[in-house]
C-alpha cells in the first residue's frame, strides 16, 4: 500500500545528470530561530491507513445518498493504493462505519492536501485550483436530504450540511486556490466550549473576519520543520495540531482523545513522503552554475541540500522579506481569541499557537512543483519569484493540467487589464485584493538574468 502511495508522489525520475548540491555550512543566518521539539513516534503504514479509511472528522453523509446522488467515481479519482469500502471513492473520502454501524461517507486532508500535477495525484502537495469562492447549493443540499428516509441517517445528515451552514458565511474566499483553512478552523473554534468540546448553534465567540488568500504547504516538508504554518505559529506536538480536522463534528474530549491516538502514525506517514522529481531533463553545467548562486544568495534562509545538508526554522521578518504582511496580523486561527482557545482546549494540551512577527523561510525540497508561490500563493512561477518585474498587477488562473511551465516552473497566467470586465471574477488574482499583495522577496532580482536563469535551473533538481 506504502510503495503505491509513493508512486503518487514521484512522477518523474530525477535526471542522472543532476549536479551535486552544495553542502557548505550556513553562515548568517538571519531571523528567530524555532527549536525542534520531540514528537511522538508512529507507524507510517498505520498512519496511511488512519488518513485514508477512519472517520477523524466525526460526521458524514449516509453511503447510500452518496452513491445515489454522485454516481460512479471515475476511475482517475480514486485514491491509488487504497482498498476496501473506500477503494471506488474520490480519493478525497473516506468510507466509514457511523453510530448504529451505518455506512457513512467522510471528507478526509487530502481535499486540501493532494493534487493532480501533469496528469498525476501527487499526495501531499497543495491543490492550487481549490475552490472556496462560493456556498454549497441550499437547494441542491435539500434535494438530495429528501432522499434520506432512515432516522440515523438523517441524523448524520443534518450534523454535516449543519456544521458547513455555520461556517459558510466566514470562510468564502474572493479568488480560486486561495484555501481558508485557517479562518475554518477559527469559526469552528467559536462554536465550541474551550473545556469540553461541546458545540453550540450559536457562536460563543465573534465569527473571523473573511479570510486572506493562503497556499497550501507541501506535508513533504513536514519532516525538516519544528513548526506548523507560514508563521511558524504550530509549536510542540504536531500529531494534535494535525488532528484539529477533528473539530468540525467531534463534540467530546473522549472521542477526540481515541482519535489522537492514532495521528501520531499520521504524521510518520506524512514524514515518510518524499517530494516529485522534475521530470524533464536538466542542464548539468547551469544548474552547476546555479547552485553556486543558490549558496550565496539563498542557502542563508532557505538551507543547503544534499547528504550534508543543513536547514533551521527560522521566521524572517516582513521588514526583510517584503512579503505580503496580512497573514502576520493576527488574523483566522491566529487571531488572539482563537489562540487563546486553542491553547486552553485539549488540541493545547501538548501543543501550542504562538504566531510569529514575520513567514518562515521553508525548505525547498520539491519547490518545482509547488507552484503557485510565496505563502499567499500569489507569485504564479518560480521565475517571477526570481524576477519582480515578472510579475502582473493582476493576471489569469490556468490551472488546468496543461497550463504548468516546466521552463518558467509554474502555472502559465495572462496579464489583465484594470479595466477588463474580468478582473471581478474568482479566475482572476488581483493582487489588489486584501492579502493578495505579490510584493517582496526581492533578493534575486539585481542578479544579471544569466545568473536567475542559472539559480532556476539548480532549483529544478530540488
Amino acid at each position: 500500500m506504502l510503495a503505491a502511495t509513493a508512486a503518487c508522489g514521484s512522477p518523474g525520475a530525477r535526471p542522472a545528470t543532476a549536479p551535486p548540491r552544495p553542502t557548505a555550512a550556513i553562515v548568517d543566518e538571519p531571523g528567530t530561530v524555532i527549536a525542534p521539539t520531540p514528537q511522538r513516534p508512529g507507524d507510517a503504514a498505520r498512519g496511511w491507513a488512519v488518513l485514508t479509511a477512519s472517520n477523524y472528522v466525526g460526521c458524514g453523509v449516509p453511503r447510500g445518498l452518496f452513491d445515489r446522488v454522485a454516481g460512479a467515481t471515475p476511475a482517475w479519482m480514486h485514491l491509488p493504493g487504497r482498498t476496501g469500502a473506500g477503494a471506488d471513492l474520490p480519493y478525497p473520502l473516506n468510507a466509514v462505519t457511523g453510530p448504529g454501524g451505518r455506512p457513512l461517507v467522510t471528507p478526509n486532508c487530502l481535499a486540501c492536501h493532494a493534487a493532480f500535477l501533469r496528469g498525476q495525484l501527487v499526495i501531499g502537495l497543495g491543490d492550487a485550483r481549490a475552490n472556496f469562492t462560493g456556498a454549497a447549493s441550499g437547494l441542491g443540499l435539500g434535494l438530495a436530504g429528501l432522499l434520506i428516509t432512515d432516522p440515523d441517517d438523517r441524523a448524520a445528515w443534518d450534523k454535516l450540511v449543519g456544521r458547513f451552514a455555520q461556517i459558510a458565511p466566514a470562510v468564502r474566499t474572493t479568488t480560486v486556490g486561495a484555501n481558508p483553512a485557517d479562518h475554518i478552523a477559527a469559526a469552528l473554534f467559536a462554536h465550541r466550549d474551550a473545556r469540553t468540546l461541546a458545540w453550540s448553534d450559536e457562536p460563543r465567540m465573534a465569527m473571523p473576519a473573511a479570510p486572506i488568500p493562503i497556499d497550501v504547504p507541501a506535508w513533504w516538508l513536514l519532516k525538516k520543520k519544528a513548526a506548523m504554518f507560514h508563521t511558524g505559529a504550530g509549536r510542540g506536538d504536531q500529531a494534535r495540531i494535525m488532528m484539529t480536522a477533528s473539530v468540525l463534528c467531534v463534540d467530546d474530549v473522549p472521542t477526540a482523545r481515541a482519535i489522537d491516538a492514532g495521528f501520531p502514525d499520521v504524521r510518520a506517514y506524512l514524514t515518510s513522503l518524499t517530494p516529485p522529481r522534475y521530470p524533464a531533463p536538466i542542464d548539468p553545467a547551469l544548474a552547476a552554475r546555479g547552485a553556486t548562486v543558490f549558496t550565496q544568495r539563498c542557502q542563508r534562509c532557505h538551507g543547503s541540500y544534499g547528504p550534508a545538508g543543513r536547514y533551521r526554522t527560522r521566521i524572517v521578518s516582513v521588514s526583510e522579506v517584503g512579503t505580503d504582511p496580512a497573514a502576520t496580523e493576527r488574523v483566522g486561527q491566529f487571531a488572539a481569541p482563537f489562540v487563546a482557545w486553542f491553547n486552553t482546549s485539549f488540541y493545547g494540551e501538548v501543543a501550542q499557537l504562538v504566531p510569529g512577527d514575520g513567514y518562515v523561510a521553508p525548505p525547498l525540497d520539491g519547490v518545482w512543483a509547488t507552484a503557485p508561490y510565496f505563502h499567499n500563493g500569489s507569485v504564479p512561477t518560480l521565475a517571477a519569484v526570481l524576477a519582480p518585474a515578472l510579475r502582473a498587477p493582476r493576471f489569469t488562473i490556468e490551472r488546468d493540467q496543461d497550463d504548468y511551465d516546466l521552463d518558467l516552473v509554474g502555472w502559465r497566467s495572462a496579464p489583465v487589464a484594470a479595466d477588463d470586465p474580468r478582473v471581478a471574477s474568482p479566475w482572476v488574482w488581483d493582487t489588489a485584493r486584501p492579502g493578495h499583495g505579490n510584493q517582496g522577496h526581492a533578493f534575486a532580482a539585481t542578479l544579471p538574468a544569466a545568473a536567475r536563469r542559472a539559480l532556476l535551473e539548480y532549483l529544478k533538481t530540488l
